[in-house]
């Protein structure tokens, strides 16, 4: 009687599930016919089969702020071009972004992600050898450089004259820049962040300061600092900005975050940002 019992049980079970399974089907269609309208079941896809988060509903990410035009505070709201590129793959998963500001060093150590400060890490983070050793990387996004920032009329060029003329020269901690300035044999002072570093060179604490080009590019938009300040130097460093993940990262968020990049450059999306936020289509920056 329990053998029988069971099996009738089984049967029964399975019909309600093909019943159920063909009824979704009829209402709610493919995914492919979804309307954008309807959330719940444009989603239903990725609930199902979505990463692991730190709060569900919600692409956490971590920055270092401020880092204009990557990310910064623009009222209430964190705003930049890193933002719109992590926003691609949050719409994607059917996700909403959600932003921690956190010291760069905690994030490109990869201890944001390995306590779950966050998912991802999105800071204008040039994807390098050691930073990999702690962090899984997402398909570069962003081809970047190093720029000198001097006060105007020091009549230097280069990192050698800035040597030879005893100038004082400042980096961001933690950064790649630092590193590149200080593998060319100078010694910077250090700054917490940009605008500490920015800070800097405007109070005099430093002549010239190493910093990305596209950060002072954005600087020298504003007529206090072009007034004072200017680029002497592009220094082409070969480097390239990734989506930084925790180590062994969720394959299905990182397969979103490659995708809606690769999907952004092939649709024109990817430059439509990048013209927002830089004033030039990529390649026309330096």
């Amino acid at each position: 009687m329990g053998l029988s019992f069971v099996s009738r049980r089984a049967m029964a079970v399975g019909a309600m599930v093909v019943a159920g399974a063909l009824g979704l089907s009829a209402c709610g269609g493919g995914e492919s016919t979804a309307s954008p309208s309807d959330g719940a079941s444009a989603s239903a896809p990725a609930a199902a089969e979505g990463p692991k988060l730190v709060t569900p509903g919600k692409l956490t990410t971590c920055t270092n702020l401020p880092y204009e035009p990557f990310q910064f505070k623009e009222g209430d709201k964190v705003v930049g071009f890193d933002v719109d590129i992590v926003d691609l793959a949050a719409k994607k998963l059917g996700l909403t972004q959600e932003i921690v500001d956190i010291d760069f060093a905690v994030i490109k150590s990869g201890a944001a992600m390995a306590t779950n400060k966050c998912d991802v890490a999105a800071a204008g983070m040039t994807i390098t050898e050691e930073r990999k050793a702690n962090i899984d990387f997402s398909e570069p996004y962003f081809d970047a450089t190093q720029a000198l920032l001097a006060k105007k009329g020091l009549g230097v060029k280069t990192l050698d004259e800035v040597k030879a003329k005893g100038l004082k020269l400042g980096a961001q901690a933690s950064t790649t820049g630092l590193d590149y300035v200080k593998e060319k044999g100078l010694d910077p002072k250090e700054f917490a962040d940009s605008s500490k570093e920015l800070l800097g060179l405007q109070s005099g604490q430093a002549d010239v300061i190493v910093q990305d080009l596209p950060v002072v590019l954005t600087w020298l938009k504003k007529p206090e600092i072009a007034d004072k300040f200017e680029l002497v130097a592009s220094l082409d460093t070969g480097e390239q900005y990734g989506i930084g993940l925790k180590k062994g990262s969720d394959p299905v968020l990182l397969k979103a975050i490659n995708d809606s990049i690769a999907e952004a450059k092939s649709d024109g999306t990817y430059e439509q940002i990048f013209v927002k936020w830089f004033g030039k289509k990529p390649g026309e920056l330096g």
